[in-house]
């Protein structure tokens, strides 16, 4: 699968060595064809999230990068977010994370990172997409060869970057006490690592980076019933979860209730909107939000309830939020599936952000996790999922454009419809071959019933 998230397919079938070698090369191609030809080569930092499948990604990629005339470093084992801080801190020309995010161990994938550390829009994906398909990617030759370099601080410089912009001294007096399930993950080290330097009692679950993952890795209520029974036995103040790449953040309260991934973001808007001190905020302009189509509400509520401010919505896929951040000066947004995009840190997904953020909010507040949560008004959010056929998604969204005529209509991403106490998003999603419905509403029967709706007409293609 080729989209605005990168290539993804399963390993050894979709996804073979030879696939791998040539979408990298197509993605240096790209960015020398950015860089100046006195700039000399382009570097490109790497990193891998920890599936078995990951080193043999990696090697593949990286020999695809130096024949197409990159110098790379490589970071190992890494979050997404810790190599986009890498590629800006080392001020490399662009960043590759071997990844397939909360995808089963059977899927792994290659996502491209720019200059700045975000991903990639929509027209320069596109791009590197063309490129590849057509094979119009240009090895260079033994002279123009650089050496693979090594680099294993990722970790400290990304926890590093995230404590100079948070109250450390503050949530340490707390003494606040955390279970953190990494999944064996990439995130296990550096959030351990974060935690430490915060002064927090951490019980971990599945922290080392093996790879094998101990649950369906996806952080969804189903998979985390370890975790909230975790929370429960060692009377936590909060339960954490993690995705592979660790860009994804869900939260169990201190009654071991999972709360959804949709108030990780929720929670950080309202915080950093709140605490005072607001970065990159428009002068004269009160300062927003953005998030995508697929996000809850609660984003408007939050923003409203920390003193107003535009909230702006984009299609999904995280280089679409940080590129409509970056043209609103929007002073932090991210999406619904537990996804923090703080630009203090860096503009990519963050589950160790989102971690800092809630830390801060418990220690400022003096509140528990539930009582915070129960001050933003409440939705019930249903996802559902069809597999896609052929032209399916044009179709799909021809009918619920129709059907739904008297509405607010968005088509900036499949079609979203909105009234004025619900919405429902339709959408093909850019990392399985699968078209999502998820609707909002007060209360679940309704939203059950939007999806049944769209279910409804799916039945008639």
């Amino acid at each position: 699968m080729l989209g605005v998230s990168g290539l993804r397919g399963l390993v050894g079938l979709s996804l073979t060595p030879d696939v791998a070698c040539r979408y990298a090369a197509s993605f240096g191609q790209w960015l020398k064809e950015r860089k100046s030809a006195s700039g000399g080569p382009p570097t490109v930092v790497m990193g891998r999230d920890s599936r078995p499948s990951g080193q043999m990604v990696e090697l593949a990629a990286a020999a695809g990068l130096i024949g197409a005339g990159c110098r790379v470093v490589r970071l190992g084992i890494a979050t997404t977010p810790g190599v986009a801080v890498m590629v800006d801190e080392l001020e490399a020309d662009g960043g590759m994370v071997i990844t397939a995010s909360h995808n089963p161990v059977v899927w792994n994938g290659i996502k491209c990172l720019r200059s700045d550390g975000a991903a990639p829009p929509a027209e320069d994906a596109a791009q590197i997409i063309d490129c590849y398909r057509k094979g119009a990617m240009r090895y260079v030759g033994v002279e123009e060869l650089s050496e693979l370099v090594d680099d294993a601080t990722a970790d400290q410089t990304h926890v590093a970057r995230i404590l100079e912009n948070i109250d450390v001294e503050l949530i340490r007096g707390r003494r606040l006490r955390v279970v953190l399930d990494s999944v064996h993950g990439a995130g296990g080290p550096s959030t351990a690592l974060l935690l430490d330097r915060l002064g927090v009692e951490l019980i971990h679950l599945w922290g080392e980076t093996t790879g094998r993952f101990p649950h369906p890795p996806e952080p969804t209520r189903e998979n985390l019933t370890a975790l909230a029974e975790a929370v429960v036995k060692h009377k936590a103040d909060a339960g954490l979860a993690q995705d592979p790449d660790a860009d994804r953040l869900a939260i169990v309260d201190e009654r071991g209730r999972y709360i959804g991934e949709e108030y990780t973001l929720a929670l950080a808007v309202w915080h950093v909107l709140s605490r005072g001190k607001v970065e990159g905020a428009i002068p004269g302009a009160l300062p927003g939000a953005a998030a995508n189509l697929s996000t809850s509400r609660m984003i408007d509520d939050v923003v409203a309830m920390a003193g107003g401010g535009k909230v702006w919505r984009t299609p999904v896929g995280e280089a679409n939020v940080a590129q409509a951040m970056r043209r609103h000066q929007a002073v932090i947004g991210g999406e619904g599936n537990g996804g923090v995009i703080w630009p203090a840190v860096i503009h990519v997904r963050d589950s160790l952000t989102g971690a800092a953020l809630l830390l801060e909010m418990l220690a400022m507040r003096g509140q528990t996790v539930s009582q915070i949560v129960a001050g933003i008004p409440g939705y019930a959010i249903v996802k559902d999922k069809v597999d896609i056929r052929a032209g399916m998604a044009e179709r799909v969204k021809e009918l619920v454009k129709a059907k739904y005529a008297g509405q607010k209509v968005d088509l900036q991403d499949g079609v979203r419809v909105d009234w004025a106490d619900r919405w429902v998003h339709v959408r093909p999603s850019n990392t399985e071959p699968i078209l999502r419905i998820i609707a909002e509403a007060r209360e679940e029967r309704i939203a059950r019933g939007m999806i049944e709706e769209i279910r409804g007409l799916l039945g008639g293609m």
